[in-house]
């Protein structure tokens, strides 16, 4: 094999920080440039990699400890076929974010909490070559003139990159991790995100075609709820879903998937998410998922909810039902329209039946703190009322947030629509004396 130009390492070498850094390097160039030389398979790679390795150590004449050499080899491999130092963490299954805020800084959260990990990257050029393998297969950029990119791994899971100038310490990226199994509404119900009465009184209201707003804070457990709530639309349906970076996974076999797409180098070629959510309506959707509403696209979402595209969901970043009209009301605005006030209310009013709030809690457990039914407007002001709420009890060993997820006792204006549909929920469901029930079997 053709060995790259350069200078050897000398023979002789210490176990030591800068000492190993050289020899990865070296080794590391003498694949890239015999990957450069003769292109192989995407299938030989693999085998190839660990061949040049085996062969160029042995030419440096070094004796270092086997578990030493091994680990090389190791990151040399995940460099040039995962994501460097980071892909440990991204195949550990109990990590759900990584954070990465310089070579020496990186973070992941784990049930819940964030904390600092020993793996580091060598430097900032490091980081960027990490970054460009994320984003070019993709057809994304990212360089100073276009310094922040959303992307997605071939897994589903979420990245986003932000380089210099933006980013003033160097280049970062925060990937949100999907679990390689898609969660059910068993687990969550299960982990006490909700009870069985809630979910039970979720998946009549996605059958009887409501409108749903999920509402909620970064990492509370939006798009995990959302792929929950879409597996509840029946498979003869035609649902469209349209996201920035795609997320969702729905089994349903009827399923079209959009997604958004930044300007090329020119500054031209650049489709939105509201191109996607105008463009849909022409596409004969019996369902319409908005993986996020956070501009102008709001204003044609709730249009299409009012004209005839019934049982379509969405999510947004509130911290309540309320501050979440509040922000629909702030993203319509957006859109450009010289609209009233009441009239953007009077359209989400009428759009929108039900909110439901997803939260993180101190402890790092995700719940559904409030479903919250949309129930038309008074005056100027938007009607709403709570169906189930979460009520906070205390803290309990290790900070663990104690608490009943129960009825308001109120049964919602649109149980006719449920009844149409085909359920006829009883008052048991709606009576705040299931919390009792709840609490007892906890306290089992």
């Amino acid at each position: 094999m053709t060995m790259p130009m350069q200078s050897r390492l000398p023979s002789t070498a210490r176990t030591q920080g800068p000492d190993l850094a050289k020899l990865k390097a070296y080794l590391l160039n003498a694949v890239t440039h015999e990957f450069e030389i003769n292109p192989p398979a995407p299938e030989q790679r693999e085998v190839l990699i660990k061949e040049i390795l085996v062969n160029t150590y042995a030419q440096t004449r070094l004796t270092l400890p086997e578990s030493i050499k091994a680990q090389i080899f190791h990151d040399i491999h995940d460099d040039l076929l995962g994501y460097g130092p980071i892909q440990p963490l991204l195949d550990d299954p109990s990590i759900t974010e990584v954070m990465v805020n310089g070579p020496k800084q990186i973070y992941v959260e784990r049930k819940g909490k964030i904390v600092k990990t020993n793996v580091t990257f060598d430097d900032d050029t490091h980081i960027m070559r990490i970054i460009e393998r994320i984003v070019l297969p993709l057809g994304r950029r990212v360089d100073a003139d276009s310094p922040t990119v959303d992307a997605r791994l071939p897994d589903g899971s979420r990245v986003n990159a932000v380089v210099p100038p933006v980013a003033i310490d160097g280049p970062n990226i925060t990937i949100r991790k999907f679990g390689r199994e898609r969660l059910t509404v068993e687990q969550l119900i299960e982990f006490d995100s909700l009870t069985r009465s809630m979910a039970d009184f979720l998946r009549a209201c996605v059958l009887a075609r409501l409108n749903i707003v999920i509402s909620g804070g970064t990492g509370s457990g939006k798009t995990t709820l959302l792929n929950v709530l879409s597996s509840y639309v029946p498979e003869d349906e035609r649902i469209v879903t349209i996201e920035d970076a795609a997320e969702l996974r729905l089994d349903q076999e009827h399923v079209v998937r959009l997604e958004s797409k930044p300007a090329g180098v020119e500054g031209r070629g650049m489709v939105t998410i509201r191109d996607l959510v105008r463009n849909s309506l022409r596409m004969r959707p019996d369902r319409i998922v908005v993986g996020e509403c956070r501009g102008g696209e709001a204003l044609d979402m709730l249009q299409a909810m009012n004209t005839g595209h019934d049982g379509s969901l969405t999510t947004i970043h509130a911290n309540s039902p309320r501050d979440a009209l509040s922000r629909l009301e702030t993203l319509t605005l957006m859109a450009g329209m010289d609209l009233p006030l009441r009239v953007v209310r009077e359209q989400i009013a009428s759009a929108v039946d039900l909110i439901v709030q997803q939260s993180r809690m101190r402890d790092g457990s995700r719940k559904v703190t409030a479903i919250t039914e949309v129930a038309g407007m008074e005056g100027d002001t938007i009607v709403m009322t709570d169906i189930f709420k979460f009520e906070q009890t205390g803290v309990g060993p290790d900070e663990k947030v104690l608490g009943d997820l129960k009825p308001t006792g109120i049964r919602p204006m649109f149980s006719p629509r449920l009844e149409v549909a085909g359920f006829r929920l009883g008052a048991e469901l709606f009576n705040t004396g299931i919390s009792d029930l709840v609490a007892q079997r906890r306290r089992r």
